[in-house]
């Protein structure tokens, strides 16, 4: 019997003594207990059908690609009126789109369709957005920069042979090359404003919970984020106000708090605390150049009426320590429980979960941030359990807890989004520690936020040597419009 050897060989595994008498009880109820999955197989599931027509989807020529950022092209008009009418979208590709195919960045997910619109999508076709595609992304969302993705490396369009930053590296490069006026970023560790620090544009990673995940592909309920990239902070806050507020189904929401980010736009610097927060320049990868320019801005807010002082954040030092341990629920919900988190109500497609479970027959064609970070986890796992999530839970609570004791003095924290500028793409045969050093020391800045919660907006704050530098802005929980207020100030004195 195949349920008898089967489960054989997981007692053996698992060390749990079993005698045939054993194994043959179980063996039948593991028997009816596949039966009743078989039923439940048999009833067919409801998908919500988007009242949005759209004519299929096509992928790119070349000559229409030069960056390689659009995965797929498919034209959605939205409603014929609306505050996003005029205003064209593209979505990451690991943004669910009825009847367009979703890769997520990588070949293991290839021919998956997508069966009903993410509810970010809903939203926008209803503001008279109009959806022209999903732009490349990093294979699983896994990097901080463009060249770990399916089919190819997404090109900086500031400078092709540099990283357009990751993992919604191609939304920020439609959007700096002036392909689509909005686009749709997600953001597990910087995935938002990596790309803005690096493509030179605005990158709104909002509170978490604040815009609803259903329909999304995402890493860990606790740090997915979605949020609005765009060439400029009003259109940021116009695409927000479109975006925010509860769906009902996300159980990352609770109670999100929304307010109108686009009426803050007019108010001016004066009188706002910013806080420039000293160890967020003293990263060993920070570029002199990156700092000064974002001290130079920081100076800019004074001369706006802002009160700017020199903080410390002791903690915001120590975040990747804090951190660590959290790589062990990120790489058991992508890998292990095939893209759903168990105990959670998100909804997700069963057939995307089977598409998800293939990886088990194609490891080969993993990216290394992966392979990084399944090994890392499968080892600790074995070699002393879950300890190292429950410490880093704690320790989350308390670098949470240093950022608001700040924000009680202050209005915004402000540092450089990332520490460098763009960096170069590494040649096909780059050495595994180059590709995993480039995938994730961008994000030293901004990491600390996805697991703390606290909204962070990352706006251009100049060029040096020929390329952007980014400055992060960090607010309050649900007081993005206080940063959007600061940012429109700068923007309209900054270069």
């Amino acid at each position: 019997m195949k349920e008898r050897e089967k489960l054989g060989e997981i007692a053996q595994e698992l060390g749990i003594p079993l005698d045939g008498a054993g194994l043959e009880f179980y063996a039948s109820y593991v028997t009816g207990f596949m039966g009743a999955l078989a039923a439940a197989e048999a009833i067919p599931l409801e998908f919500a059908q988007s009242p949005w027509p759209r004519e299929g989807w096509s992928r790119p020529e070349p000559s229409e690609n030069p960056l390689n950022a659009w995965y797929v092209k498919s034209t959605i008009a939205g409603a014929s009126s609306g505050p996003l009418k005029g205003k064209t979208v593209a979505l990451k590709d690991n943004v669910m789109l009825e009847g367009v195919p979703l890769m997520n960045g990588t070949r293991i997910l290839e021919g998956y369709i997508a069966k009903e619109d993410a509810t970010i999508v809903t939203r926008l076709l209803d503001a008279g957005a109009t959806i022209l595609g999903k732009a490349t992304c990093e294979a699983y969302c896994m990097s901080c920069s463009s060249f770990l993705s399916d089919p190819a490396p997404v090109l900086n369009p500031v400078d092709p042979t540099r990283s357009a930053g990751g993992s919604s590296s191609g939304s920020a490069a439609l959007l700096a090359s002036g392909a689509v006026d909005l686009a749709i970023g997600c953001d597990q560790g910087g995935s938002i404003r990596m790309p803005a620090s690096f493509c030179g544009i605005v990158g709104m990673k909002p509170t978490h919970g604040l815009v609803p995940y259903t329909g999304i592909l995402g890493h860990d309920p606790v740090i997915d984020h979605v949020g609005p990239m765009s060439r400029t902070v009003a259109d940021n806050a116009l695409m927000l106000e479109t975006l925010a507020g509860a769906d009902g189904i996300d159980s990352r929401q609770y109670a999100p708090r929304v307010t109108p980010y686009v009426e803050a736009l007019e108010l001016g610097a004066k009188g706002l605390r910013i806080g420039v927060v000293s160890q967020g320049f003293e990263h060993p990868a920070g570029e002199a150049d990156v700092n000064q320019k974002v001290q130079e801005a920081a100076s800019l807010f004074e001369s706006l009426g802002a009160e700017v002082t020199q903080i410390s954040i002791r903690d915001h030092a120590m975040a990747s320590a804090f951190l660590a341990g959290m790589v062990i629920p990120t790489s058991d919900m992508l890998f292990m429980s095939e893209g759903f988190m168990p105990g959670r109500e998100d909804v997700i497609d069963p057939d995307f979960a089977l598409q998800q479970r293939s990886w088990r027959e194609r490891p080969d064609l993993l990216p290394e941030s992966a392979v990084a970070q399944i090994l890392i986890s499968e080892y600790v796992k074995r070699e002393v359990g879950y300890a190292p999530v429950a410490r880093a839970t704690r320790l989350i609570s308390r670098l949470r807890a240093a950022y608001d004791q700040a924000l009680e003095s202050v209005d915004i924290l402000l540092m450089p989004t990332t520490p460098m500028k763009a960096t170069l793409l590494p040649p096909p045969d780059a050495p595994r520690e180059m590709v995993l050093n480039l995938s994730f020391s961008p994000s030293a800045n901004t990491r600390p936020f996805n697991y703390t919660h606290h909204p962070a907006l990352s706006v251009p704050c100049g060029m040096s040597e020929g390329l952007p530098v980014g400055m992060m802005l960090v607010g309050r929980a649900f007081e993005e419009a206080t940063l959007y207020q600061a940012a429109a100030a700068f923007e309209g004195r900054g270069d």
